[in-house]
């Protein structure tokens, strides 16, 4: 509910008590920072097709960039189209993608995409995301993923790094990923959603992470709400700090 200034006028409540206009300053200074931090951010889910990029972030789900990019090179080279996933062997697929984790529910969404993307799509990825949310094993979050990486669609991924990251940051409360969507989309130009998730997304699994964030060696510092969560002595915070690929 929006509170009142001394005159009256409802000002939105925003989960620091700053102003709406103070939220998205700050928001965007933040933002222009992760553009310094981290210039080369991009998808960390190695493919060269549209279905490729869809299968490896089914595949991802409760489990790394790292693991998967170990599993799809030779997925992709035994499946190469959706015809391919559609006459797949379970059994076979199963196995392919079993370090991945829960990789029988992952094969047959992996067989469903195939058929539903021959029946109904001509074998090809829709790049829309009314029609790829429909599709077996496919969310929102992974729909956003594609779009923004695939067809240049902007679109903002909320996964677990960004979730934590966003509500760490003041620039949300909300747990409900469609919700915290929807709340980050209100603070930044289209433009910019794509390219925000992927700098979240790096800047929580480098610096900011889950359980002791490296406080004192943030760039973000100076604007975050939640500086103190980690250890704020910069000697101690250095060694926390993973900056590599995760792919």
């Amino acid at each position: 509910m929006p509170r009142e200034t001394p005159d009256g006028s409802a000002v939105p409540v925003t989960p620091t008590g700053e102003s709406r206009l103070a939220l998205v300053r700050r928001a965007r200074k933040m933002y222009r920072e992760l553009v310094e931090l981290y210039p080369d951010a991009h998808c960390e889910l190695n493919f060269t097709t549209p279905l490729e990029l869809l299968v490896a972030t089914i595949l991802s789900a409760q489990c790394t960039d790292k693991r998967v990019n170990q599993v799809t090179p030779a997925l992709f080279a035994r499946y190469p189209g959706a015809e391919a996933y559609a006459s797949a062997r379970r059994e076979e697929l199963e196995e392919m993608v079993r370090s991945t984790g829960f990789f029988r529910s992952k094969a047959g969404n992996l067989i469903g995409l195939g058929q539903a993307l021959c029946e109904k799509h001509g074998g090809e990825v829709p790049g829309n995301l009314s029609d790829l949310v429909k599709l077996p094993g496919v969310g929102r979050k992974t729909a956003n993923v594609l779009l923004g990486n695939a067809f240049d669609v902007p679109g903002i991924t909320v996964d677990t790094h960004f979730g934590r990251l966003v509500r760490r940051f003041g620039w949300t409360g909300e747990q409900d990923p469609v919700k915290v969507e929807h709340e980050i989309a209100e603070l930044f130009p289209p433009k910019d959603w794509t390219m925000l998730s992927h700098r979240v997304v790096w800047h929580g699994r480098r610096v900011c992470h889950a359980r002791r964030p490296a406080c004192g060696a943030c760039g973000l510092a100076r604007w975050c709400p939640s500086f103190g969560e980690g250890p704020t002595d910069e000697a101690t915070a250095v060694k926390l700090l993973r900056m590599r690929s995760f792919a």
